[in-house]
């Protein structure tokens, strides 16, 4: 199943936490902070959003920062993607 994003949402998916820190010691899964760091899958076209032009500046296969809490998480076909805005997305990371 493909998931093509409508407007100016972006499905991206999430890379993995971190599974040790700095200084080597292990995470157990609750202490593992959400990852903030996601791989864009599909880009929707753009448009009129809310009576303004939008552009789309980010690109298939980008690596971006995005806020903590933002977007709507799907899981298809086993695997977990997050849909989020393009507003929503802090940075590219390169």
């Amino acid at each position: 199943m493909i998931i093509k994003p409508l407007e100016d949402r972006v499905v991206v998916k999430m890379t993995e936490a971190e599974e040790t820190t700095k200084s080597g010691i292990i995470l157990a899964g609750s202490a593992k902070e959400k990852p903030q760091i996601a791989e864009i899958v599909e880009v929707g076209p753009g448009g009129i959003v809310d009576g303004k032009e939008v552009k789309m500046f980010v690109q298939k296969g980008q690596k971006v920062l995005i806020s903590k809490y933002s977007g709507t998480e799907v899981k298809v076909d086993g695997i977990e993607y997050t849909i989020l805005r393009q507003s929503d997305i802090l940075a590219v990371v390169e």
